[in-house]
């Protein structure tokens, strides 16, 4: 029999997102199949997380790798197609923002097959970051969307989208995050960066408004230079921007750790033991929500306001980096924090409560 329900997944931030749900459905006896696009294809960016977070092995990998944004999402699509053609499921449920999310629900959409979007509603409003596209796309093909937060409801709700299609269930990579933050240590192995007893920042930087353009990334490194005066700095390196930061010098400080990208168990471990992060990773501006971690978010904007207004979440702009380190420093980790409504463990169960009900109705 063709499994009811196909997740596709392709990148790192994907997979603690689909764990939970994936269980979930298993609990309920729906039978799934698990897509790897091969978007991420590092095994610290992919393989470890399949194995750390207890995922199936992916039924299919299209195995896509890199290439330009056209490129990769051409190609996802074609494969995609492919596989639905021959299943024929009855819902296929993609994940957050990137170009295999919208690959799938475009190739779905026009097959006449069900779309679950999880995280769905999420706005930066920034027109020039590709993910904003992907999510408003995602969204607008979408039979089920799948709300994290009130915010989201609200900008699905302006766009006119019914509201018998939007649910509130919750962030399942929090499910995630709370499933494992005990096994992930207090003093993780890091090759390439020995533990401080003291404090010491976490950095992670991708984005291509701050490490494309070679003025925006020498700002950068003067901002994370003047924090790595004042704490060491690790900073698991995407690979997407290392040659880059290599060449400007971004590690010629003594203070400044590059290491290669870490299994989930091991960056969680290395958040927690952190004094603050610097980001511009959505997941992570969620993950410290949780923790109770400072997080520096080097972005002029965000579509997880609701990190800011229950959490630990600030946006800043490099010029203003070192002196927020400074001021977060002297503050000290919070003892108390606000944490979202339903980011609590329970997602993955209900977001499988509504992918049942869904296909029942279906008949």
């Amino acid at each position: 029999m063709s499994n009811a329900v196909w997740h596709v997944t392709g990148a790192r931030p994907n997979f603690p997102k689909a764990a939970p749900v994936v269980a979930a459905l298993n609990e309920r006896g729906i039978s799934q199949g698990l897509v790897h696009t091969g978007q991420h294809y590092d095994d610290n960016m992919s393989t470890v997380f399949f194995e750390q977070l207890k995922l199936p092995r992916p039924d299919i990998n299209l195995g896509v790798g890199s290439g330009s944004h056209a490129q990769q999402t051409a190609t996802i699509m074609t494969g995609l197609e492919e596989l639905f053609l021959k299943e024929q499921p009855k819902l296929v449920v993609v994940y957050g923002d990137v170009n295999s999310t919208v690959a799938a629900a475009l190739v779905a959409s026009k097959l006449h097959i069900p779309v679950a979007h999880v995280e769905a509603g999420l706005r930066s409003f920034d027109m020039t970051m590709p993910e904003e596209v992907n999510r408003i796309v995602t969204d607008r093909l979408s039979n089920l969307l799948l709300a994290t937060s009130p915010d989201a409801i609200a900008h699905l709700a302006h766009e006119g989208v019914a509201a018998d299609r939007i649910h509130l269930v919750g962030n399942p990579m929090i499910d995630t995050l709370l499933s494992f933050v005990k096994d992930s240590g207090e003093a993780p192995h890091v090759e390439g960066f020995e533990i401080p007893d003291g404090p010491f920042a976490v950095a992670t930087l991708h984005r291509p408004a701050n490490v494309d353009d070679p003025g925006d990334l020498n700002v950068l490194k003067d901002a994370l230079h003047a924090t790595a005066d004042q704490l060491p700095v690790v900073m698991p390196v995407h690979p997407r921007g290392k040659a880059r930061m290599t060449e400007i010098g971004l590690f010629d400080h003594d203070n400044m750790h590059a290491v290669e990208p870490l299994g989930y168990l091991e960056f969680l471990g290395l958040v927690r033991r952190s004094a603050l992060v610097v980001t511009d990773s959505g997941g992570i501006q969620e993950e410290t929500t949780v923790l109770g971690v400072p997080c520096l978010t080097l972005r002029p904007n965000t579509e997880r306001p609701v990190t800011i207004t229950h959490g630990t979440n600030q946006l800043v702009t490099a010029p203003a980096l070192a002196g927020i380190v400074k001021e977060t420093l002297a503050a000290g980790r919070p003892t108390t924090w606000k944490v979202p409504p339903l980011w609590d463990g329970q997602a993955g169960p209900r977001i499988a409560e509504v992918i049942d009900n869904f296909l029942a109705a279906q008949g």
